[in-house]
């Protein structure tokens, strides 16, 4: 038992080190010496649980997949307003970010797949489906207005955010990513939500952004 756990710690430990390094320096520029070397593993410990440069960027993505998937689950629970739980989703997705290197590596893999050929969609499909069913579920609780396009505001608001991430890595912005996010539900809430319940969201948008507060990177 002692051997699998050291195993496993191993394993997380290059992982961790591997979404550090792709985050950092991108797929094409990240080298397995640099992630042995971060990791601080001997490279028979890195072929040990990865084949090549590719198998371990898929793990990060499909770890990055996994964990957001957590948050999101968490983020929308069932007695909460929708539209809430979405506004809690992406301030809790942009406060993992900022501190979470597995995040920050399985993002920029995802955006790269010019280069990383299993960067896939799926995560951006899930993230997607997710939004949509959150929106259907706000017009049924008569917060948003019923005559909106629910799947064109869904690819809307994870297109919006997915440039906010990208734009707050390439500004090296990341610890106000969560103010880019209320700016955002500022933008979009007046054009979303009926009139008797914008004031209040927008007070929820205000108040989730306080609960999230930036930690550098």
């Amino acid at each position: 038992m002692a051997k699998q756990a050291r195993a496993e710690q191993t394993r997380s430990a290059i992982l961790a080190a591997a979404a550090d390094v792709f985050d950092r320096y991108g797929y094409d520029t990240a080298s397995l010496g640099d992630i042995i070397t971060t990791a601080g593993v001997t490279k028979g410990a890195l072929y040990f649980h990865f084949g090549s440069k590719s198998e371990l960027a898929q793990a990060v993505v499909e770890l990055q997949h996994v964990t957001w998937m957590r948050i999101a689950e968490s983020a929308a629970a069932p007695e909460n307003p929708a539209l809430t739980s979405m506004i809690r989703l992406s301030h809790a997705l942009a406060a993992q970010m900022i501190s979470d290197p597995v995040i920050r590596g399985g993002i920029r893999l995802t955006l790269e797949r010019g280069s990383f050929e299993h960067g896939g969609t799926t995560p951006y499909l899930d993230w997607i489906a997710m939004t949509r069913d959150l929106l259907d579920r706000a017009v049924e609780e008569s917060d948003i207005r019923a005559e909106m396009d629910v799947a064109a505001v869904a690819h809307y608001i994870v297109g919006s955010f997915t440039g906010l991430q990208l734009l707050a890595h390439v500004l090296d912005e990341r610890p106000k990513l969560n103010d880019a996010v209320t700016q955002m539900w500022q933008l979009l809430l007046p054009a979303l939500v009926s009139e008797p319940r914008l004031g209040y969201f927008l007070d929820v948008a205000a108040e989730t952004r306080s609960q999230f507060s930036a930690q550098p990177v």
